[in-house]
Order: structure tokens, then C-alpha cells, then sequence
């Protein structure tokens, strides 16, 4: 009887999908991640749809680790009611020993019923990488516990309750994390269930400090700024003042930009190091022919694209994300243009490892890309907050922007994405495209109805501005 497939699925935090060097840049250095494509399937137009609040990660991670869309989620996914079965919870249920490590943004109670076991767990969204609060494995589920800390001791006295069991100073999150995976990948390879282990890394999430040998890997002076670069965003929008725009002044100076990309190179391939690390350790494991492997992130970043520091926006830079799998059953070698969301990867998963898909789940499995399929999705819908709504075909797509009443705040663009794949030329307001702006309007809506979008608080906020508001294209 064949033993079935260990799984090793590894998240990042705010990787962009252009940020691995066997897939098309140049620029950085990523051999360990280079070595995992070639022995698997890269997905080059792998999304996620945004996301209800600045915090996208936090959506994110509950869209896949449920395989709910964004309008399926509770609220807005800071927590994930039992009725909504998780991808740890559903390999649990069938007989996979399954450990949690690193970031989980998404409740104790959620995490609690997804692993069995796990170590380095972190409560939260973001924090100092040389000192992460983490949790050891309550197999009560209470996670109760707290750690007084005094933030900002130079200003004041005002002491905070840290959910944590202890700090771990001086050593880098990546390397914390890896360490942890390593150990408890040699503690269960080999037993007599097959392991499901989540690694979910904070990094190359800000604060971007890294190692110096990596931090000197890149010289900011030679960075290009991307063709998408803006000084500004070119329109009426209070993501202005959202806490990633903040990161560097207005107007966008080209020569800080340069720095925070070179720091973003840095943080990933420290992080590519660290993965390495843990690709030599399952290979010494015996066990990684027969592991599936999954690498992900859970959402893009501007810097600087579009005038953007962050990711609260629906362009391809904060919606588009790296996705390789390889193991059984995947080919070796290959790169897909499919369209697919990350909360596909849920059922994906459970067809490869021949689960059940709970009923609680709304993506499609892609499973069938494996064995000679071409397509997955025609068109993908992305919405963040109550602001931005968006529709990606083949070819074209659209962006709406309602912010408000009044028509400053409200804007429309159409980009032809074969012709202007960094999206920087708005077709919406000229006349020869007016017959596709109203079929992608006319598609936005019949999205928004498939996802029930009218049954959540962000989606009647949005469409209650969108229907009164004069559109300026």
C-alpha cells in the first residue's frame, strides 16, 4: 500500500510574485527557491483577491487556510468560526499528524483544532524580527497566556500585555522559525502518520532587518526602479493614510525607494537561505519523495509601484503572489499561466492526497493542471475594503474606485494587460474601448453577485458609493 504524501507548505509574509530569480528577475538571489521550481510547478498568475482591511495578511491567511473567498470570510477573518473547516483541521481529521509553526493571524481557537503539535507559534501581525514573542504548543488550546513589555521605555512607562510565553532575543524570526521546522521535521519523519507542517514566516514583512551579509548583498545605487514608479498616487485616496504609506515620504524621493527594494532583496534572500536550509533537512529525512511542497505568500507590495508603499490596493503588484508546488504527482520543471487563487490551494490539497473537500470550501482545485490541463479560471474578482473593486480577464482589466460621493474621490481605469503589463496607461475614458468598459462593468456586478457580496458590511459600503457616484475615467 502506497504511504501517503507528507505535505510542507511554507508561507511568506508581503512576498511579491516577481521576487524569485528563476522566474524571470534577474536582480535577486534566490538559489534555494530556483532549485525548489525546478523540481516542481511554478504558478506565474497566482492571486489573491485583496482584502476587507489594511491588514490584507490577516484575510489572507483565513481565505487560505479555509478555502472561503473574501465575502465568506467572518468579518474580517481575525477569527474562524468551527463551521468553517481549515486545511490543518481537515488533514487532522484524516489521519495526518499536523504541526503549526510560525505566524498564525487568525485566532487561538482556529489554530488550536488545526495542529495537533507545533512550536515558535506568534499571535499577531507583525513584529521586531531579532526579538518575536511566541507561544510553545498548548495541547489545552487556551493560548491564555501574557508577558508584560514596555514598548516604548525612552518615552514612557506604559507597559502592555504581550500574548506570548517568552521572547526569543537575538535570533532572527527566519532563523527561529526554520530552526523549529528542522527540529520537529527530524522528530516526526518517518512515523507512522504522514506530517502535515505549516511554516509560516514574518518575513520580508517590515521591519526589514536581516543579517549584514545580507543586508550588503544588495547596493541600493543599482537597484532599477520599477517601469511603474510613481511620486505620487494619481488619485483622491484615503489609502494615503494607511499605516504602509507612511514608509516613506511624499512625494516618493527615487533614491529611498532604491533603499527599501534593496532591503526587501535583502529580507528575501535570507529568507530563501533559511528555506534551504529546510529543503537540506527534509532531503536528509528520507522523506522528500514522497512530500508535497508548497510555497506561497500571502500578498504582494508596492514600493513605490503606483506611488504605493503597502498592499491595500488591487494592482497586479499587492494581488499577484509566488506559488511553486512539487512533490508526487506534480511536474518537475514546468511554469503555468493559470489563473488561480490561493484558497484554490485548499481542495487542491485534498484531490492530490485523495481527502474529501469539506463542504465549508469555495475554491477549485487545480489539480488538474498537473495532468496536461491549461486553464483554471477565466476571470478573477478583487475587491479591498469598501473602497477598490476589480475585474482580471485574459486580457483587459478594470479597476473602480469608490471612496465617496463625490466624483474627486471616484475613479475608473482599463488597462490592456498584453499591451501594458505594469498597468500605467488608462483606456477607460477613451472611446474606442467604451464597448469593454461596459462588459467588465457589466462582469463586476455578476461577480459580486456569485460571491453574495451584498450579504457583507464591505460589500453594501462599497456598492452603495459605486451606484451613487459619478465616474471620472
Amino acid at each position: 500500500m502506497q504511504k501517503k504524501p507528507n505535505i510542507l507548505f511554507i508561507l511568506t509574509d508581503d512576498q511579491r510574485f516577481d521576487t524569485i530569480h528563476a522566474l524571470g528577475n534577474p536582480a535577486i538571489q534566490t538559489p534555494n527557491l530556483d532549485r525548489l521550481a525546478a523540481r516542481g510547478t511554478a504558478f506565474r498568475r497566482a492571486h489573491i483577491p485583496s482584502g476587507t482591511c489594511g491588514a490584507v495578511c490577516m484575510p489572507s491567511r483565513a481565505m487560505l487556510n479555509t478555502g472561503r473567498h473574501l465575502f465568506h470570510l467572518e468579518d474580517l477573518g481575525q477569527d474562524i468560526p468551527e463551521s468553517h473547516t481549515t486545511m490543518g483541521q481537515a488533514f487532522r481529521q484524516n489521519d495526518w499528524q499536523t504541526i503549526g509553526i510560525g505566524k498564525w493571524h487568525n485566532g487561538c481557537p482556529a489554530y488550536a483544532r488545526s495542529f495537533e503539535t507545533g512550536g515558535s507559534i506568534f499571535f499577531g501581525g507583525m513584529w521586531d524580527h531579532w526579538n518575536v514573542p511566541v507561544c510553545r504548543y498548548d495541547p489545552s488550546g487556551q493560548y491564555d497566556n501574557t508577558i508584560n513589555f514596555v514598548v516604548n521605555f525612552f518615552d514612557n512607562n506604559h507597559i502592555i500585555e504581550q500574548h506570548c510565553d517568552e521572547f526569543v532575543p537575538g535570533k532572527h524570526s527566519s532563523e527561529l522559525l526554520t530552526d523549529t521546522a528542522i527540529s520537529m521535521l527530524r522528530e516526526h519523519a518517518g512515523g507512522e502518520k504522514p506530517v502535515f507542517l505549516y511554516l509560516a514566516y514574518l518575513a520580508p514583512h517590515d521591519p526589514r532587518t536581516m543579517p549584514e551579509k545580507f543586508k550588503k548583498m544588495y547596493d541600493p545605487e543599482k537597484i532599477e526602479l520599477p517601469a511603474n514608479f510613481q511620486e505620487t498616487i494619481s488619485m483622491e485616496y484615503p489609502l494615503m493614510l494607511f499605516r504602509d504609506e507612511h514608509l516613506a515620504a511624499y512625494p516618493r524621493n527615487p533614491d529611498e525607494i532604491r533603499r527599501h527594494i534593496a532591503e526587501y532583496y535583502g529580507m528575501i534572500s535570507h529568507l530563501d537561505f533559511e528555506i534551504g536550509r529546510l529543503l537540506d533537512a527534509l532531503e536528509e529525512s528520507g522523506e522528500a519523495d514522497n512530500t508535497i511542497i508548497v510555497f506561497t505568500g500571502d500578498n504582494g507590495l508596492s514600493l513605490g509601484q503606483h506611488g504605493f508603499m503597502g498592499k491595500e490596493d488591487i494592482f497586479d503588484h499587492s494581488v499577484r503572489v509566488p506559488l511553486i508546488m512539487a512533490g508526487p504527482g506534480i511536474p518537475k520543471g514546468e511554469q503555468t499561466d493559470a489563473y488561480v487563487y490561493l484558497y484554490d490551494i485548499f481542495p487542491t490539497l485534498c484531490s492530490l492526497c485523495g481527502i474529501p473537500v469539506p463542504e465549508s470550501v469555495d475554491g477549485k482545485s487545480f489539480a488538474h493542471l498537473f495532468s496536461g490541463g491549461e486553464k483554471h479560471r477565466d476571470r478573477l474578482y478583487l475587491a479591498f475594503d469598501n473602497l477598490i473593486r476589480g475585474i482580471k480577464e485574459e486580457r483587459y482589466k478594470l479597476i473602480e474606485y469608490a471612496v465617496g460621493p463625490e466624483e474627486k474621490d471616484c475613479s475608473t481605469f482599463v488597462f490592456d494587460l498584453e499591451e501594458d503589463p505594469f498597468e500605467t496607461h488608462n483606456l477607460a475614458g477613451l472611446p474606442e474601448y467604451a464597448p469593454i468598459l461596459e462588459r467588465l462593468r457589466g462582469e463586476l456586478l455578476e461577480a459580486s453577485e456569485e460571491w453574495e457580496e451584498s450579504k457583507h458590511p464591505m460589500g453594501i459600503k462599497f456598492w452603495q458609493n459605486y451606484r451613487h457616484s459619478p465616474r471620472k475615467q
